[in-house]
């Protein structure tokens, strides 16, 4: 498994940056129990998740709405996806120069470093592998949202 690269949505005045649940081939999988610990431990705070939709989890281009590109590496990779969101409580342009607040990248930044330290010594788990090859037995490979489709 490799930890795939963050995307930002905007600037946040909430107290935990929201994480989407991990995506692993088509997949929308539960929200990693080790994730939402170690974002409790890092902000002090209650985590929070981000929703997505199964069409966020699809290419661009493919004429279909997406809330936002947090989760596009899902449609390059067979690797567990996940990021960080730095959101907002009013609705800024996440490329707006000086949108984005400090105090936001620090937490989110170091909530990225202590899961990349607890996954190393393999204390930090995106999915349940057990879980995922039950998925995969039952309704077979959903692999095919990564492309464009018919």
């Amino acid at each position: 498994m490799r930890l795939i690269p963050l995307a930002a949505i905007g600037s946040s005045t909430t107290a935990a940056s929201p994480f989407p649940p991990t995506v692993k081939d088509g997949y929308v999988l539960r929200v990693s129990e080790d994730l939402l610990d170690l974002m409790t431990w890092t902000t002090g705070a209650p985590p929070a998740v981000l929703p997505i939709t199964t069409q966020d989890i699809t290419p661009y281009g493919n004429g279909v709405y997406h809330v936002n590109s947090i989760l596009q590496p899902a449609t390059a990779t067979s690797a567990p996806v996940v990021g960080v969101a730095l959101t907002s409580e009013a609705v800024v342009p996440g490329s707006a120069s000086g949108a984005t607040q400090i105090n936001d990248c620090e937490q989110a930044a170091r909530f990225c470093v202590e899961v990349a330290k607890a996954f190393s010594r393999g204390q930090c788990r995106f999915y349940d592998p057990d879980e995922y090859a039950r998925l995969l037995a039952r309704y077979g490979s959903m692999s095919h949202l990564s492309g464009m489709g018919a």
